[in-house]
């Protein structure tokens, strides 16, 4: 972990370790340290894993394995992997839709982990598969939770999740191909990257509804350098405040975004 990141790591942790501090205030002991408390942690897995038949964006490039030893033959199991950027659970950098913008090897650690605010919009996606996240779904959230902060990975839980790994329900798409699920309104995305927040995540395709041909959103909030978190697992068991992430793409050079594990971290 970088310096930066270490300085970081106190303020990050914060909201999450108010019971660690209290704790130590009242002579908790080493038991109270921000270690102790991340050793007893519950930590949710929050990503779907790759496989050869998992739903893809329509041109998306599936999990192609080639294995090319084996412990019987060769000593050693190997294989040869292909796969997508914007496949399985994945990162777009803000270079996706935004030129001369941070590939996915140039988001940093700190931008990369925070405390996650949950979106919980399934009530309006059950009557509405198009739903659109709307300002006051994420201001509704702000009068209860209180305002979104720059150190937030703001996560939308639609309930699509649900669908994986049937890629016909994940699409939804019509007789005319078009596909049906949620995603942000423009004026939503607007909102949360004038709140500075480090990322949006989505447990469907795309942080884009179904429906859009033209990504306006992705436009919008890649273009003020936060970046996306799609095709995320369940995230019924995240409260709307309270769970560190950490995000954690592959680190390739120059890539605009790639295939990721995301870690929840829950108070014991």
């Amino acid at each position: 972990m970088s310096t930066g990141c270490w300085k970081l790591l106190p303020f990050l942790l914060a909201p999450l370790l108010g019971a660690c501090a209290t704790a130590g205030a009242s002579g908790g002991g080493a038991g109270s340290s921000p270690v102790a408390w991340l050793a007893r942690a519950r930590v949710v897995e929050l990503g779907h894993p790759l496989t050869p038949d998992m739903p893809v964006f329509p041109g998306g490039t599936r999990l192609n394995a080639k294995v090319l030893g084996t412990v019987e033959r060769d000593g050693y199991f190997i294989r040869q992997v292909e796969v997508g950027e914007h496949v399985g659970t994945h990162v777009d950098a803000p270079a996706h839709f935004a030129p001369g913008s941070a590939t996915v090897d140039k988001l940093s650690p700190e931008v990369l982990t925070g405390p996650a605010a949950v979106v919980d919009v399934t009530a309006q996606v059950a009557g509405n598969p198009d739903y659109e996240v709307t300002t006051a779904d994420i201001e509704s959230w702000e009068r209860e939770h209180g305002p979104l902060q720059p150190h937030h990975l703001v996560l939308i839980r639609t309930g699509w999740a649900a669908r994986w790994p049937d890629e016909q329900r994940y699409r939804n798409a019509d007789a005319a191909g078009v596909m049906h699920f949620p995603g942000l309104s423009l004026a939503a995305s607007r909102l949360l990257r004038q709140r500075q927040v480090r990322a949006i995540g989505i447990d469907t395709l795309s942080t884009d509804p179904g429906p859009s041909a033209t990504f306006e959103q992705h436009k919008d909030f890649l273009a003020g350098g936060g970046y996306h978190i799609e095709n995320l697992a369940d995230l019924s068991s995240l409260p709307p405040t309270g769970a560190f992430l950490v995000v954690s793409p592959l680190f390739v050079k120059d890539g605009s975004g790639a295939p990721a594990r995301v870690f929840a971290f829950l108070p014991p």
